[in-house]
């Protein structure tokens, strides 16, 4: 398969470069000098004039004029305002020589506040930047003399923006680049336009790139510097060895997976040995984690480390992706990416808040257990509405209804359609509709371009304004769409006795209401997600008397916004590609999910398998892992390129991905650095250890500290696990949960779960009643060993259990007077619940260890059952760590054994440290 998709990339190289070449009758290639060289003090070229947009436009964005610190700025500088990074050219003309003191002036030169500003001739808040003699001076002044021309429909379009190198590898600190950046426009001009671009270094550790494109090495590793024009974005890879070792002089290493292959091919390039495959232990733990969001118990453990078949790797991979902790898992992450928060579903339905997450939940879970491809989990969500085809309203709020009463065997998990992604609160305007879409299904921010050019990115704010034109027509009716359905509602709720026309009755209080009767097995109407008609189209004329009125000086805010949201929806453009007119589309969402899907979409594939991937790796090959831009490329695209394309010809099949991710050895690498990658944790030469995610390592600990029995259970009894959690957002949220990061979800940004450790983590391992109660809790690991364990004839042990003889009876004494209290309350549940923990006492006061009483020292006996305490020890390292204590491990844990009081003192305080070591709480 990799030489397949090399072959691609050449093909697809050869292609481009034929759509690039110029066509039978094209604009032949004009190549033009740099601008500085034609604009010089001493030899102006006074024929040409600047163009608005090629040059004068760049020039301010060069200067800083349309930076965020100048006149780029939400409310401009100086009475005068351009739009941020000069996305608007029209609005920046007419700026520039409208107004009753424009900054041009064209009848007299010297007069304009456009030169006068930045030869500081005026006072100016930016002091001076432009230097009496300077080319960009000239440039300016030229093309006021030349009647400072605009924007016009006929001018020729930017293409793209070519920069040269197109890779930088140092070979010393201090080596020196010169970047040639070159404009081609559809005119066929090929302006170099170097002088008129700003540029960015993105580690500048590794390289330095100064405002002329000057590029300096600076450290070894590896990064990007990147050069912005116009609407052009481009990285430009920088490399610098880490050793002796890269290119023909790196050693032979062992690839057998594409991935391995790609990977190397990096590391080859930087100099950098991969660290060893990583041991047997381990591997479980972190693929169990990672997979699973399970710690493996201890048999299943044992039996791994103990087998001796060579394939064992790939087939414990297969046996994870078959357990319900995979399902339940991911399923999680997708809500997580989804952004399934029950907080934002208030106010939404009978379903309620827990209602609706809980069916979200059921949805994705289902979905993900089935290995449902991706493709059609996203279809299900995107082209979601809440009626079934032909479903009447009346048949929709029985079909609910059952789900929200949890009657029969039906999940809402089976149904075709994930309504709820449509419902949040925060996700009800266009704009934010747009926003998370992009986030959730393309991995890229826009939310820049909501208000101006995005900075690091081709969007515009047009862009995002065209984008978000699909959204205007979803919508979420709380009473039904349209008269009919509306009737419907009211004669439901006239059925089950509630008064219509009961002014308290309203909103959350209706929900809450119609939520206790369906419970009870009625059927309750509930809202629905629909899509609302197609405008009838429009004529010119209609369209030019709207925007006419739009632009009245004297129109009212509200009015202005009713007459654009008159207009909106009518048209809408994809991220990169052509308007489309959507008045005769039924659904505008089916051109969103059929662009997503076609081949040419450099998104939607890429964005799922980057987030899979730093999943497993802590880092993503575009990190953050949710900001998919031209200035933040990926740190390996032959590699992202390989498995966006690999997951797509198998039909987006998530267990083909995963597979294809945990049998690589650059997924099995140890965490252990060498001299050559310890300090990259970018290009996957090692493992990097990373903390366990939160409602894992709250899992973790009560796996580990569980018996053996209840420990197996877990694995296979997921529901009631954090992993499986529904109630993300609650106002009841889990404390250790949230301390620990747990997704907030709140904006579909993957920032919202936090993975960074804190003193409250440390505090909750260490200290909290939880966390201590989980050690010591009836059924658990130390509970059952405790029973195996003697008793000691020595004071302290006997002064510890007088202590607790003494404890027990108190607590029954207090339990006999509560007795009393509900027995004359006749309190049936309360009376049986204490009596059960009464005989529960009673049981441990009479429990006897006859003939299991050691005659002498916890130390001696520690002594003399060497074999007992070494088997016990290995246990504890194993249910923890996943693997067993060395010899110097060993000798500390003996050695405090043998100054506990008890055994089972010792035991604990041992497992308690065990779970507030860095090797517990990191996936390593």
């Amino acid at each position: 398969m990799i030489e397949r998709y090399h072959n691609k990339l050449l093909l697809l190289v050869a292609m481009t470069s034929c759509l690039l070449s110029p066509l039978p009758g094209a604009a032949e290639e004009n190549h033009v000098p740099r601008i500085d060289d034609r604009f010089t003090a001493r030899a102006e070229s006074e024929s040409e004039s600047p163009d608005f947009r090629r040059h004068v436009v760049p020039l301010m964005g060069r200067l800083g004029c349309n930076g965020r610190a100048c006149h780029g700025s939400f409310q401009g500088q100086g009475d005068f305002r351009l739009s941020l990074f000069g996305y608007d050219f029209q609005a920046d003309h007419e700026n520039l020589l409208q107004g009753e003191d424009p900054r041009v002036n064209i009848d007299n030169l010297d007069a304009s506040l456009f030169l006068q500003k930045p030869l500081e001739q005026v006072d100016h808040g930016g002091g001076q930047v432009l230097d009496a003699d300077s080319w960009q001076l000239a440039v300016l002044k030229q093309w006021i003399e030349h009647g400072a021309q605009g924007v016009s429909d006929d001018d020729a379009v930017f293409v793209r923006l070519d920069v040269s190198p197109a890779e930088i590898v140092a070979q010393k600190k201090g080596q020196t680049w010169q970047l040639k950046a070159t404009a081609v426009w559809s005119d066929g001009t090929h302006e170099d336009v170097t002088p008129l671009c700003r540029f960015r270094t993105n580690n500048d550790q590794i390289a330095d790139i100064d405002e002329h494109g000057f590029i300096t090495a600076k450290g070894p590793g590896d990064s990007h510097v990147v050069a912005f024009y116009d609407n052009g974005v481009v990285p430009v890879p920088v490399i610098f060895p880490v050793s002796d070792k890269s290119g023909s002089d790196y050693p032979d290493i062992k690839t057998p997976t594409p991935i391995d292959e790609l990977v190397a091919m990096k590391l080859r390039k930087l100099g950098e040995i991969p660290s060893e495959v990583c041991s047997d232990g381990e591997f479980l733990r972190r693929a169990s984690l990672d997979i699973t969001g399970t710690l493996p118990p201890v048999i299943e453990t044992e039996a791994f480390l103990s087998d001796e078949t060579p394939n064992k790797r790939n087939a414990k991979i297969e046996e994870l992706l078959e357990r319900p902790g995979y399902a339940a898992w991911w399923a999680t992450k997708l809500c997580d990416w989804t952004g399934n928060n029950d907080r934002n579903q208030g106010n939404s339905g009978p379903e309620r808040r827990q209602g609706a997450s809980r069916f979200w939940y059921e949805w994705m879970h289902t979905k993900v257990a089935e290995n449902l491809p991706y493709d059609d989990i996203v279809t299900g969500i995107v082209l979601a509405k809440s009626r079934l085809e032909g479903e009447s309203f009346t048949e929709y709020s029985e079909r609910m209804s059952h789900y929200l009463a949890n009657e029969g065997d039906a999940s809402f998990g089976d149904q075709p359609y994930l309504p709820y992604f449509w419902t949040r609160q925060n996700f009800k305007k266009p704009e934010e509709q747009a926003l998370g879409f992009a986030y959730t299904f393309l991995g890229v921010r826009i939310q820049c371009a909501q208000c101006h050019k995005h900075p690091f990115d081709q969007w515009t704010k047009d862009d995002f304004d065209r984008f978000k034109n699909f959204f205007t027509r979803v919508a979420y009716a709380s009473k039904g769409s349209g008269k009919e359905n509306q009737k419907a509602y009211k004669e439901m709720l006239v059925t089950l006795g509630i008064d219509v026309n009961d002014k308290d009755l309203k909103g959350n209080r209706l929900y809450v209401a119609l939520a206790k009767l369906a419970v009870k097995g009625k059927t309750v109407p509930f809202g629905e997600v629909i899509v609302t008609p197609a405008k009838a189209p429009l004529d010119k004329e209609k369209i030019d008397g709207v925007m006419a009125q739009i632009n009245a000086e004297d129109i009212k805010p509200k009015k202005k916004e009713q007459l654009e949201r008159f207009l909106m929806g009518r048209t809408a453009t994809v991220l990169g590609g052509k308007e489309m007119k959507l008045e005769e589309i039924e659904d505008p969402r089916e051109i969103l999910m059929a662009w997503m899907l076609d081949d040419s979409n450099p998104y939607f594939a890429q964005s799922i398998v980057n987030r899979v991937w730093a999943s497993y790796f802590n880092v993503g090959i575009v990190e953050p892992p949710d900001d998919l831009s031209l200035a933040n490329p990926p740190s390996n695209p032959e590699l992202l390129g390989y498995l966006a394309e690999g997951f797509r010809e198998h039909n987006f099949d998530m267990k083909w991905l995963h597979r294809e991710i945990c049998k690589s050895e650059t997924y099995q690498r140890g965490w252990k650095p060498n001299t050559t990658n310890q300090h990259d944790d970018r290009n996957f030469g090692r493992a990097v250890a990373r903390r366990i995610p939160a409602e894992v390592i709250y899992d973790a600990v009560r796996t580990a500290t569980a018996g053996d029995r209840e420990a197996m259970e877990l694995c296979s009894l997921v529901e009631k696990r954090a992993i499986a959690d529904i109630t993300v957002g609650s106002y009841n949220n889990n404390y250790a949960l949230e301390i620990f990061g747990q997704s907030t979800r709140e904006s579909n940004c993957d920032c919202d779960r936090s993975m960074e450790p804190s003193l409250l983590q440390t505090v909750f391992l260490q200290n909290d009643k939880e966390m201590l109660d989980s050690i010591s809790r009836r059924g658990s690991w130390l509970d059952e060993l405790t029973k195996t364990l003697p008793d000691f004839n020595d004071p302290a042990g006997e002064k510890l259990k007088l202590e607790r003889k003494q404890r027990l009876t108190n607590e029954v004494a207090q339990l006999n007077k509560r007795m009393e209290y509900h027995l004359k309350k006749n309190n049936k549940s309360s009376i049986k619940l204490i009596k059960k923990a009464i005989a529960a006492k009673e049981s441990a006061m009479k429990e006897s260890k006859a003939g299991n009483v050691f005659d002498g020292s916890v130390s001696e006996w520690v002594t003399q059952n060497e074999d007992q305490v070494l088997d016990i020890l290995d246990s504890a390292y194993l249910r923890t760590l996943v693997r067993r204590p060395t010899e110097r491990e060993i000798e500390r844990s003996i050695d405090y054994l043998k100054e506990s009081p008890t055994a089972k003192d010792g035991l604990r305080d041992i497992l308690w440290a065990l779970l507030n070591t860095k090797e517990f709480a990191l996936n390593h």
